[in-house]
């Protein structure tokens, strides 16, 4: 449950620092944003939903996905895990019209981000023995 909490921290906020730093990846508020028919009026709750959603899928889909193609994984010495990362920022941006991340060199840098934020939270606040 921590973890999931982490992950869902970290997505949240890698999505934000990626909006200030990456050319191009944008999230915005549109008049009839919605989620589940809850009306979002602060940009906030885009950032959260879309953080939460994220976290959601690196935690439960992700897995599923690494043992699915855990042969690639191994013949590309783990580098085809960050496919899957890209890949389901790339859904994120296909499911909500309020997250814009055009091309593929904004999907990698902010999937980097992510990662790294994800990263440094769980060394902070990892296990400690």
């Amino acid at each position: 449950m921590k973890k999931l909490l982490f992950n869902i921290l970290g997505t949240t906020l890698g999505l934000w620092i990626a909006t200030f730093f990456i050319q191009g990846v944008t999230i915005g508020l549109y008049p009839d944003s919605n989620f589940f028919g809850i009306e979002l009026t602060k940009q906030w709750q885009i950032f959260l939903i879309l953080g939460i959603i994220l976290g959601l899928l690196d935690f439960f889909v992700k897995p599923i996905l690494d043992a699915i193609t855990l042969p690639l994984r191994i013949i590309t010495l783990g580098l085809f895990g960050f496919v899957l990362d890209v890949t389901l920022v790339l859904a994120i941006d296909i499911m909500f019209k309020e997250f814009n991340a055009p091309w593929l060199y904004p999907l990698l840098y902010t999937t980097l981000i992510v990662w790294a934020i994800n990263l440094v939270l769980s060394a902070i606040f990892g296990k400690k023995n």
